[in-house]
């Protein structure tokens, strides 16, 4: 199966229309720890501190989206789902939108999966989901972004009709699918705060000056044609007190730009389709 995007000649769209900052945050299971290395068993360290996203840093993330009219699109898993309902009924009255993450966190999908098995841990992912939030989500983020050479084709098979697993462009894409009508919204993986801060160790300040460069670029290209910045925090990380400010400092920076949307990932996939032609060929990467 080959991603395909539509050509960026033919796209019938005004200059910028799709400018967008798309906040993403993940919402996941506390069977897998935060940013601390594994311990023995009880490892109460590490566990504890990816609660404290569900404690403390969601509500600090909220907060400070709120002052910008910012609405988050929450990636949230079947487990957390269950385990943390006052959570997901307050995310709710925030008026956030969902995207199904999985069963865990720790429960990622890979090819060694069949395609039986696969199918049912989707089913099972979205039949939980809808069964908390009382609707099913229209968006995908798999567990670690983790898919096989099948999850697409499954996805949309599934009424799934964007993903966002895949950091591969800038600009939202139509991939190739036997059935159903599914949109890739790309993430800009090396602003992930996990991986910035995290697995690349990267001082705040950086991380800070790359988030702040990455929107001003975005804004020039975006004069010629359309990008979307889709970041993605987490609020163990992010929604720690000495590193809120970073977030909070982004979007007033692009809020003061006033050339930047702040849209959820369905308002995206929604605004995309509306101003593009079916005209595609094929992408370059991840052909198979």
């Amino acid at each position: 199966m080959a991603p395909r995007e539509a050509a960026r000649d033919d796209r019938d769209r005004p200059a910028g229309a799709l400018r967008a900052i798309a906040p993403e945050g993940s919402v996941t299971s506390r069977f897998l720890g935060g940013g601390l290395g594994a311990r023995p068993f009880p490892d109460y360290a590490r566990l504890t501190h990816r609660e404290y996203g569900h404690r403390v840093g969601i509500f600090r993330i909220l907060d400070v989206l709120e002052q910008f009219g910012v609405t988050p699109t929450i990636a949230l898993d079947a487990m957390t789902a269950e385990f943390y309902p006052w959570l997901v009924r307050h995310l709710q009255q925030r008026g956030v939108t969902f995207l199904a993450h999985g069963i865990a966190v720790t429960r990622m999908i890979s090819s060694a999966m069949t395609e039986q098995e696969e199918r049912a841990y989707i089913v099972d992912s979205l039949d939980r989901l809808e069964e908390v939030l009382g609707e099913r989500p229209r968006g995908w983020m798999g567990p670690e972004q983790g898919e096989s050479e099948r999850t697409p084709a499954l996805l949309a098979e599934l009424g799934i009709d964007h993903v966002c697993d895949w950091p591969n462009d800038e600009q939202p894409y139509p991939m190739t699918v036997p059935t159903g009508d599914l949109l890739s919204i790309p993430t800009l993986h090396d602003l992930d705060d996990s991986y910035a801060l995290v697995h690349r160790n990267l001082p705040l300040s950086s991380w800070q000056t790359m988030l702040t460069d990455a929107v001003d670029q975005l804004i020039t290209d975006g004069e010629d044609t359309a990008r979307v910045l889709a970041l993605t925090v987490r609020p163990w990380l992010t929604g720690q007190p000495f590193r809120i400010g970073v977030l909070e400092d982004l979007l007033a920076h692009a809020a003061a730009t006033g050339k930047v949307w702040f849209a959820t990932a369905e308002e995206v996939a929604d605004a995309y389709r509306d101003c593009t032609t079916t005209t595609t060929r094929p992408s370059p990467a991840l052909t198979a």
